[in-house]
């Protein structure tokens, strides 16, 4: 799919909404993904007479990245972009894994847009880290919900990420900064095996063509029944809820009881999202135990991570768990 600025304002316009004259962040490591989304939203913040500025993180990680940070802004400023360099402390920095890199990036700059009062926070991610992040939750053995993979819309810290690269494949993008002659970097952790992501990265390159069709095909088919997936989930939901407001939820314990314990993974790991920021992660094999003990009689408590789950009667009331 060929990436232009003139359709990707008419795709923002279509697909999102914001309020009037708009604040927005960019997300920007300086590769080629995130220089390209920069270069797109400043066209349409100027389009819409927002206000955009961009947020580069300094991870601490490798030997350079402080400067690699700094010739990045650099670079940025001279292009009448406003920028700020974010640096994660290294007390934060405990295993150096890519997981708890993700974290600190996402801390770090919801908190920096809700400190600021900016709402909406854009992320390069495009076709291709989807498939990827598809490939490895199908290895990793998710559900249904996990294999739906990146979202152009999510909610973290209270602040919505949007992704509207999504549909555009890599090849797309190096094409849009070539023709637009923008600089870009490339990060030397992106071809690092030792980490999950590139060892993907070079498996779906190194196949045979019918292959990687076949997994692009199984990504498309779990992408045209997310809807219908999303759909039950909240008919599910709404049939077996009693009582919803910021301090519990009441469900019917009966109703919850019947329903099948992978669809009830999907509903708890809901619940439990709705009380607390998607950046707290709950393991699925926490949410297995609970189901399993729903089903016994002499059922009353149980403490999911930072959630209680509590029956009185015949309800399951889940609340945030005092200090």
């Amino acid at each position: 799919m060929t990436l232009d600025k003139k359709s990707f304002i008419k795709n923002i316009e279509k697909n999102f909404k914001f309020e009037k004259n708009p604040s927005v962040a960019v997300s920007v490591s300086g590769g080629p993904d995130s220089i390209a989304l920069l270069f797109l939203i400043k066209e349409w913040t100027q389009y819409v007479n927002g206000h955009l500025i961009s947020l580069i993180v300094d991870h601490n990680l490798r030997y350079g990245s402080s400067n690699e940070a700094l010739m990045v802004s650099k670079y940025l400023k001279k292009k009448n972009i406003d920028t700020k360099i974010l640096s994660i402390k290294k007390i934060n920095i405990l295993n150096k894994s890519m997981k708890e890199a993700r974290l600190n990036r996402y801390n770090l700059i919801t908190d920096y847009c809700k400190k600021n009062n900016i709402l909406h926070l854009f992320v390069g991610h495009t076709k291709d880290d989807n498939i990827e992040t598809f490939l490895n939750r199908k290895i990793s053995g998710s559900n249904f919900e996990g294999l739906i993979s990146m979202k152009k819309i999510s909610l973290i810290n209270q602040v919505c990420i949007i992704r509207p690269l999504l549909e555009y494949s890599k090849k797309d993008i190096i094409n849009f900064n070539k023709k637009n002659k923008y600089d870009f970097i490339e990060d030397p952790s992106n071809i690092n095996l030792n980490y999950t992501r590139p060892v993907i990265r070079k498996f779906l390159k190194d196949i045979n063509e019918n292959k990687r069709r076949k997994i692009y095909l199984d990504f498309a088919k779990i992408q045209k029944n997310s809807k219908l997936f999303n759909q039950m989930i909240s008919e599910i939901l709404v049939n077996s809820v009693l009582m919803a407001n910021k301090e519990f939820i009441k469900i019917d314990y009966d109703k919850f009881k019947e329903i099948h314990y992978l669809i009830l993974t999907t509903i708890i790991k809901r619940i439990f999202n709705y009380f607390f920021s998607k950046s707290l992660f709950i393991k699925s094999e926490k949410v297995h135990i609970l189901i399993s003990k729903l089903n016994s009689d002499n059922f009353r408590t149980f403490n999911l991570k930072s959630l209680l789950v509590k029956k009185v009667n015949n309800c399951l009331i889940f609340s945030k768990k005092m200090d």
